[in-house]
């Protein structure tokens, strides 16, 4: 398939467990933001906390971008032993994630 856009976006979407700490939530903050100088074809990263006054939200509470130039790019992040390692690190904490890649229009 050919995309009219070289940009491909990579949205993941955290609700954490009750128990998780503040410390907990921060620390996986802080290990998702390792990642762009850890793996290659990582073109741009930010992230945020939901603000929305809809509560629409089902419980996520984090969001996390990653931009991707390729699906090759992404293709080879996701089994990357950085973001496997980070990835191992979710499951004390995070209660359920949301992953949702599209090519930016």
């Amino acid at each position: 398939m050919t995309h009219s856009s070289s940009t491909l976006r990579h949205v993941v979407l955290f609700a954490f467990k009750d128990e998780a700490s503040a410390d907990q939530v921060q620390s996986l903050v802080d290990g998702f933001a390792r990642l762009p100088s850890a793996i290659p074809g990582i073109v741009s990263y930010e992230w945020g906390t939901n603000v929305s006054p809809e509560g629409l939200n089902d419980g996520f509470t984090h969001c996390f971008t990653l931009t991707f130039a390729s699906a090759e790019d992404r293709d080879a992040y996701l089994p990357h032993p950085a973001h496997q390692a980070f990835v191992a690190t979710l499951g004390p904490v995070v209660a359920k994630a949301l992953v949702l890649d599209y090519w930016a229009r």
